[in-house]
């Protein structure tokens, strides 16, 4: 039998070799660390995209199957949503992130775990009154954006919400699935959220008071994009 050994070899030093950096899902054309993100609102999947591409979604009013994901980072200080809003939205963990599906037209929320994203579907009548308490929840951008909610493990401690871009959510919920030990996440994990806000709170924009005024307690800090 002809030994194919010496032929393998020369077809491998003649072929040319594969960049290892990504590439845009729409275009191929190769992008950096750093590049944005469409989701496509029929298979709820996030793709990766060059400036150029990215920038043909970026219209709110087209009614298109892509939407580019913005970089929009917002805080509501003075946030007050009363006792147990966040009991009676029955979501099991201390840490989650809702958006809008307007395919589904609803609210849906996602909390992380050892397994990825697990989805919970929100009890309309209470996410109602979340958002009638505090109005400035509604400025969320359907299927781009997500609420991301933090409740401190203290009783009674109050949830601290920022509005993020959705695919910041999703890398937080890969973060902590490779983290992830035992029952409540361990220690890496802990430190790995902590870390994760308070990046997001130095870029959060602080969202004034629908009346301009200040309640008691509150405090507005932190820089980032215009809302």
């Amino acid at each position: 039998m002809t030994d194919l050994l010496p032929s393998l070899r020369r077809i491998a030093a003649t072929r040319a070799p594969v960049d290892p950096g990504e590439r845009c899902e729409m275009c191929a054309r190769p992008v950096d660390t750093g590049h944005s993100h469409v989701v496509d609102l029929q298979s709820r999947s996030l793709l990766c995209t060059c400036r150029p591409c990215y920038l043909l979604f970026t219209a709110e009013s087209a009614e298109l199957r892509y939407r580019a994901v913005p970089d929009r980072y917002l805080s509501f200080p003075g946030l007050r949503l009363g006792p147990g809003a966040w009991e009676r939205l029955e979501i099991p963990v201390g840490l989650a992130f809702v958006f809008h599906n307007s395919v589904l037209d609803r609210d849906i929320a996602f909390y992380p775990g050892p397994a990825g994203a697990t989805e919970s579907q929100l009890p309309l009548s209470a996410w109602g009154d979340v958002v009638a308490t505090e109005p400035r929840l509604s400025m969320l951008a359907p299927d781009v954006e997500a609420l991301l909610w933090h409740v401190p493990d203290r009783v009674g401690g109050e949830p601290s919400v920022h509005l993020v871009p959705v695919d910041v959510c999703y890398e937080l919920v890969g973060r902590l699935r490779q983290l992830w030990r035992g029952f409540d996440g361990g220690q890496d994990a802990r430190r790995a959220v902590a870390e994760f806000f308070a990046r997001v709170q130095g870029r959060a924009r602080p969202v004034p008071l629908p009346d301009g005024g200040a309640r008691s307690g509150a405090t507005a800090s932190g820089q980032g994009a215009t809302p």
